[in-house]
């Protein structure tokens, strides 16, 4: 009988004994800080640059590259996207969330070109890309912040 109280009770101090032996030998992971770094806008809101295979993949067999900008509440900006070698699409973000977005500009090209007013202040990020799963190539970025009359 005595045998058969250590046999069961065996089992409560084998499995705590395991989860410390395990936890102590396991190595230890840690997060890839800086996997994802928006690029900063310049100061002046401009950036010529180039979307390729190397970018953010977008799950629909495009590419998407981020830049971060300070906005202030209240800023009425406008911002242009536009490229020769893609269908662009531009968007605005704020803590993940889609703040705006445009494809198609008014001129009747795949150029997109946005205009919103800031309701808070803080780290924004435009996402540029390409529409479908065109791969990218050279573009042009513009954010104005635009002054009232």
């Amino acid at each position: 009988m005595m045998q058969n109280y250590l046999a069961r009770f065996s089992c409560f101090l084998v499995l705590p004994a395991t989860l410390l032996i395990l936890a102590n030998t396991a190595p230890t992971v840690k997060a890839q800080e800086g996997l994802y770094n928006p690029i900063p806008l310049p100061a002046n809101g401009e950036v010529s640059d180039s979307l390729s295979e190397k970018d953010i993949p977008t799950g629909q067999g495009g590419f998407a590259r981020d830049y971060s900008i300070q906005l202030n509440a209240g800023d009425n900006i406008a911002i242009d996207l536009s490229s020769d070698n893609f269908d662009t699409i531009v968007t605005l973000m704020r803590n993940g969330v889609t703040v705006v977005e445009n494809d198609d500009g008014p001129d009747g090209t795949t150029n997109s070109l946005l205009f919103t007013r800031i309701k808070d202040s803080g780290t924004y990020i435009v996402r540029v890309r390409a529409f479908g799963e065109t791969a990218g190539g050279n573009f042009k970025l513009s954010v104005m912040r635009l002054k009232p009359i």
